[in-house]
């Protein structure tokens, strides 16, 4: 049998290889892992302080040309826009959200519920209502959002732990709790991307949140994770004054640490809330978001353009904010934290009405009850 050329040709190169002895080759160089030497190299840290100190501060305060309203004005515009909320406003004119009661548990003094609201079309968000039964009336609402923790429920009083338990009661943080034994209709929401609205593969491996995914998918539309939570707030704010027998005038947001960042930037953006408390989130960004690491839902693209913290608090002038910090915060330290409140204060006497107040707790990164209900009882008696 004849086989074909090529074929041959093919078996003759296959039997000289066979003969011939392989190239030696030498190993690849293992090298050693240098030792970093920053000599003649500027640091990251030294290239974000730059651009920290190169931002414009378009609207840092300095007796603003134009004057106070103007001021507000453009600034709270340009903010909206910066958040995300101004786009949601666009891109969700006249959605109305709607919510269903899932359960109630009698609390004694008052009824703990369990709701779901649907804060954007495709977007439904679990809050916990705590709501006293001798309700004559109406009453004030508090909202509490959430710091970053499995637990969703925490500050209406949701103990998975002892664990729990303590940090909720003896860190103060169970403000849910606090606001109804007060008297009022509390609101503790889920933060957006805690809990079930996390990314699925958050929820698969038990992930605190899914801030990051937020973050960058929130890039990509021109939002945030923060503005997100704000467009949460105000939703909840629409539906309990439609829904629940509040007293509009007696609006209270509440909450810690990411729960704060929220509260700051709700208060500075919706003028229908009365009285203002972040906890454990207000200090410079240079001193806070800069000088550590943080979760990615802190970063607002181009704030610094805008301002400072102690700016956005100013948005509150004719209102009432109480900013809450612990002397010994090790992420918002209290340094800073007086820096920014001393430009907020310039604001609200540039405003002339509203009031201002610092409490600082004599301890770490928790609330401080005491001082926050104080100002909450002498906001509420002034306004009689």
């Amino acid at each position: 049998m004849l086989f074909p050329r090529t074929i041959l040709v093919t078996l003759a190169l296959v039997a000289s290889l066979s003969v011939v002895p392989a190239f030696s080759q030498e190993p690849a160089p293992v090298y050693s892992r240098p030792q970093v030497d920053m000599t003649g190299y500027p640091s990251a840290e030294d290239h974000f302080t730059a651009l920290y100190s190169n931002a414009s501060g378009k609207y840092a305060w300095r007796d603003w040309k134009g004057g106070f309203r103007k001021w507000r004005r453009n600034f709270r515009s340009e903010l909206e826009e910066t958040l995300g909320v101004a786009r949601m406003r666009r891109q969700l004119a006249g959605f109305k959200p709607t919510a269903n009661q899932l359960d109630s548990e009698d609390m004694g003094a008052y009824t703990r519920e369990r709701w779901e609201i649907w804060t954007e079309p495709d977007v439904l968000l679990p809050v916990v209502i705590l709501r006293p039964k001798d309700i004559a009336g109406t009453t004030g609402l508090m909202i509490t959002p959430h710091g970053h923790s499995k637990n969703t429920e925490l500050y209406a009083g949701v103990y998975w732990s002892e664990d729990d338990r303590s940090l909720a009661e003896d860190g103060e943080r169970n403000i849910a709790v606090q606001a109804v034994e007060e008297g009022f209709i509390a609101i503790a929401p889920t933060a957006r991307g805690f809990g079930k609205t996390r990314r699925a593969s958050g929820l698969a491996s038990d992930a605190t949140s899914s801030c990051h995914e937020y973050m960058l998918h929130d890039l990509l539309v021109g939002r945030t994770p923060v503005g997100d939570r704000v467009w949460d707030i105000m939703k909840i704010i629409d539906w309990s004054l439609e829904n629940l027998p509040v007293d509009p005038s007696k609006v209270i947001v509440s909450g810690h640490s990411g729960g704060g960042t929220a509260t700051l930037y709700a208060g500075a953006v919706d003028t229908r809330i009365a009285i203002c408390l972040p906890s454990g989130a207000f200090c410079s960004y240079e001193k806070s978001i800069l000088a550590m690491p943080h979760c990615e839902c802190n970063y607002i693209p181009g704030m610094l353009d805008l301002g400072n913290m102690g700016d956005v608090a100013g948005l509150l002038a004719g209102r009432h904010l109480c900013v809450i910090q612990g002397k010994d915060d090790g992420i918002f330290p209290i340094d800073g934290a007086r820096e920014e409140f001393a430009k907020t204060e310039e604001i609200f006497k540039a405003a002339g009405k509203g009031s201002c107040a610092l409490a600082v707790g004599d301890g770490g990164h928790r609330y401080y009850k005491e001082p926050a209900w104080k100002f909450i009882h002498s906001c509420l008696e002034g306004s009689r």
